[in-house]
């Protein structure tokens, strides 16, 4: 039955249309997967010369036992961000003969072929192969290799229990911050000595062999939480209750005093604020907003002029950057519907960009207290805002006309990749890369005045070409209609 498995998420992969569509993204990602395997593996087999001569009065096994604490908190959190249970369709498997135990088996053990699980192995083994080859006991070496290889299984369920616990919450990965800070912070204050404990721990497992049971049971505990947690999930009829919500009305009135484009603000923001993506996107403004104070309170950071563009771009245009990029695809669910109707498609567009305005205007408002660390702080945001009304927004409206991916409203926005192509990932380059690029140049060979007024002087062209621009980006839609109403009609 396993193998029949195997045999359906093959055949299912290779004729989904995402890997017809996307096969450059996948050999992207190999790519990306080949450069961090030749990193651990480089780590790995240079990691004991590397704490030897970073710590020469120490043992360099215990240096690195020590820090395993540090490389759990941010292996988790990566996993959490990044990695989701393998899932298969199930629906078709629970109206035939086979035993839920096996689907709920054969779910669990793939997650156990996950890359996340095999990148580590490839720094355990170089690095165990470097402690015997520098006269380490073999059997203490390769118990400790065991353990680190138990660990990293044991990470992997433990992300799955939390994600289970948080998928429905909107802002889920709040608790998983709080927690990683909170044990960092134990260890760092020294009320709880977490690196020392796990650090003597593994110590201790690699020089008493039968201590190993340890971390087996833990992973077997985990492994049958796991299990009973799918297990319970999995009816047929668990996916046709019906969930009741409330709507929410609000008043949006104010928004009559656009004109015509009202009805289609109206909508965005509606679609923004009963939606739990767009919602948690909504909500992960702050973090935009107070993005600067991961730099500026920092002394190394306030005399690398050139960061303050980098800073002032991402801050004053975060909901234009997160919300502008999947235009047209937040609509990909009744996009259909709506190219069918009587509208004005330059109407619809300059709904986005109205609301994407109102938006750099108000965070540039907010962040106006930056102005605390230095004037020149202050000037760039400014700058930037103008830059992003003026050339982001019509980028990234130019961008979203190669939009070809559904987007499921249903999913938190954290981390979600979900509806990501090439697009939005290359479209950073024009977005924010060269601003940056073009201000730190300027600033270097002319300098700080000018290359505030060149940013400026640039967003004031896109502004005074705006009309022009958006005939443009019009007729880009319009060429791309057919072809994007094709493409938000695949649900694979």
């Amino acid at each position: 039955m396993i193998k029949h498995f195997l045999n359906l998420e093959w055949k299912q992969y290779f004729r989904s249309s995402y890997w017809q569509k996307s096969i450059v993204i996948n050999i992207l990602m190999v790519f990306f997967a080949l450069y961090f395997v030749g990193m651990f593996l480089f780590l790995g087999a240079f990691l004991f010369k590397i704490v030897s001569k970073l710590v020469p009065d120490q043992d360099p096994f215990t240096v690195v036992n020590s820090y395993i604490f540090f490389w759990i908190i941010g292996d988790l959190l990566m996993r959490f961000f990044l990695q989701k249970l393998p899932v298969m369709s199930v629906k078709p498997l629970l109206i035939q003969p086979i035993k839920r135990s096996t689907i709920v088996n054969f779910v669990l053990g793939k997650s156990a072929l996950s890359f996340f699980n095999f990148l580590p192995i490839f720094a355990i083994i170089p690095f165990s192969i470097s402690l015997i080859s520098n006269g380490y006991e073999t059997s203490m070496v390769l118990t400790w290799m065991f353990t680190m290889i138990l660990l990293v299984l044991i990470i992997n369920f433990l992300n799955f229990i939390i994600e289970a616990f948080s998928a429905e919450k909107e802002l889920s990965f709040l608790p998983i911050i709080i927690v990683a800070g909170a044990l960092y912070g134990l260890d760092y204050f020294n009320f709880l000595p977490l690196k020392s404990i796990i650090g003597d721990g593994l110590m201790s497992i690699a020089n008493n062999p039968l201590l190993i049971v340890i971390p087996i049971a833990v992973l077997v505990l985990l492994y049958g939480y796991n299990y009973k947690i799918l297990r319970a999930k999995l009816f047929l009829d668990s996916s046709l209750k019906s969930k009741v919500t409330e709507v929410r009305a609000a008043d949006l009135s104010w928004t009559k005093r656009f004109g015509d484009i009202a009805p289609f603000m109206q909508l965005d923001l509606k679609l923004i604020w009963r939606n739990k993506r767009t919602k948690s996107m909504a909500m992960l403004l702050i973090i935009g907003l107070l993005y600067g104070l991961f730099f500026y309170p920092q002394p190394m950071y306030r005399d690398k002029e050139f960061m303050f563009a980098f800073i002032g771009i991402f801050s004053t245009g975060f909901f234009l950057i997160n919300f502008g990029q999947f235009i047209p695809a937040w609509d990909s669910g009744y996009y259909k519907m709506l190219m069918s109707q009587n509208i004005k498609y330059e109407q619809y567009l300059r709904s986005k960009f109205i609301l994407m305005v109102m938006s750099v205007v108000i965070l540039f408002v907010l962040g106006i207290p930056y102005v605390y660390f230095g004037w020149k702080i202050l000037i760039v945001h400014f700058a930037a805002a103008i830059y992003n009304i003026g050339v982001n927004s019509h980028v990234i409206l130019f961008g979203g006309s190669f939009n070809r991916k559904k987007i499921d409203l249903d999913k938190k926005a954290a981390f979600n990749y979900q509806g990501t192509g090439a697009v939005q990932w290359l479209i950073g380059i024009p977005l924010m890369a060269f601003p940056m690029g073009l201000f730190a140049l300027i600033n270097w060979l002319v300098g700080f005045e000018v290359a505030v007024a060149t940013l400026i002087i640039l967003g004031v062209i896109g502004i005074v070409f705006h009309k022009k621009l958006m005939k443009l980006i019009t007729q880009r839609y319009l060429d791309s209609k057919y072809k994007m109403i094709d493409a938000f009609s695949q649900d694979n």
